[in-house]
């Protein structure tokens, strides 16, 4: 079966090789683009930050490239995409829309980070964990019409534990992924994979999130604002507040027993007993650990005692 693989990321980068070693499966050409793009929401440009150079990698196991310029249905790339001759497009670590132009060219099958139809859209896995649910999972699905609610070729789970954060469980979710890719694709090709049609009484449509969506609000309680962090940490670009104006990004937390700061106004941090503890909402504390500023990482502690001893601390909105 001839392939036209699309994606842009690290996890996608995965992908393509793994499928690159299957039987009757030929990767014929690669749509990637670059670190930097536009997108709807986003007409200015955003920053790809799980971004992998696949133009390079397929350039050196003799793959043609084409690296989109602005949208999938640009001139260049359909004329180029009609060339190769594909009979399916696999999808994965990518941030736009397949038209229906390129699908009347051949299906298109892709990996979404939920087990769908519940936490279709954009960051699935961050929402989930912001939400505080206990399992995520991921979908080898055909792509329709629609967001994310084509029929399902395969799914995988897995739990998300207390002390997951983004890195662990996306860990976790890559090498379900990939297995669901070794399995089902050989199955596509066959002409013998199952499709399940979605229930769309259980979908649930997220948004994609920006860097300035993780604005930390202080009057959500300490396990929301736990989840929070943990759900945006490294390798994403952060849970942040603003102390005297200026971005302060926090890396690791924990929720605290509140203790002295019960009562306290929600975004008072204070150094108790060696621990930089904030009051949250509904009485309740968090613990931060290392945090960013000015460009440097640094731990919680060290941050706190650069400022005035007799000066509270504040996290303030920005100014």
């Amino acid at each position: 079966m001839r392939v036209v693989f699309v994606g842009a990321s690290r996890f996608g980068f995965k992908c393509l090789d793994r499928i690159l070693h299957l039987e009757n499966i030929e990767v014929v050409g690669v749509v990637t683009n670059e670190e930097r793009f536009t997108i709807s929401y986003a007409p200015e440009g955003v920053v790809n930050v799980l971004y992998a150079d696949l133009k390079t990698f397929a350039a050196a196991n003799d793959i043609p490239v084409h690296v989109m310029q602005t949208k999938m249905t640009e001139t260049g790339l359909v004329a180029q995409v009609k060339a190769w001759q594909p009979e399916l497009f696999v999808v994965v670590g990518w941030y736009h829309m397949v038209p229906r132009i390129l699908r009347d060219m051949a299906p298109a099958v892709g990996l979404h980070a939920s087990l769908l139809p519940d936490y279709s859209g954009g960051a699935p896995l961050v929402w989930a964990i912001i939400n505080g649910e206990t399992e995520a999972g991921i979908t080898l699905f055909e792509f329709a019409d629609g967001v994310d609610n084509g029929p399902v070729l395969g799914q995988a789970s897995t739990e998300i534990t207390p002390e997951d954060t983004i890195a662990t469980v996306y860990g976790r979710i890559e090498v379900l992924g990939l297995d669901l890719l070794v399995r089902c694709l050989p199955r596509v090709a066959g002409g013998t994979a199952q499709r399940l049609v979605q229930d769309e009484s259980k979908r649930r449509v997220f948004p994609q999130r920006r860097p300035e969506d993780g604005l930390v609000d202080w009057n959500q309680p300490a396990q929301s604002i736990y989840n929070f962090v943990r759900a945006q940490t490294h390798p994403y670009p952060g849970a942040f507040t603003f102390h005297h104006g200026k971005k302060l990004h926090i890396w690791h937390a924990r929720v605290a027993d509140a203790g002295v700061l019960q009562g306290s106004t929600p975004g008072i941090c204070s150094l108790l007993d060696g621990q930089v503890l904030v009051a949250c909402g509904n009485n309740t504390a968090i613990e931060i650990l290392q945090v960013s500023a000015d460009g440097a990482e640094v731990t919680a502690t060290t941050w706190f005692s650069q400022h005035d001893k007799h000066a509270p601390v504040v996290f303030d909105a920005p100014r």
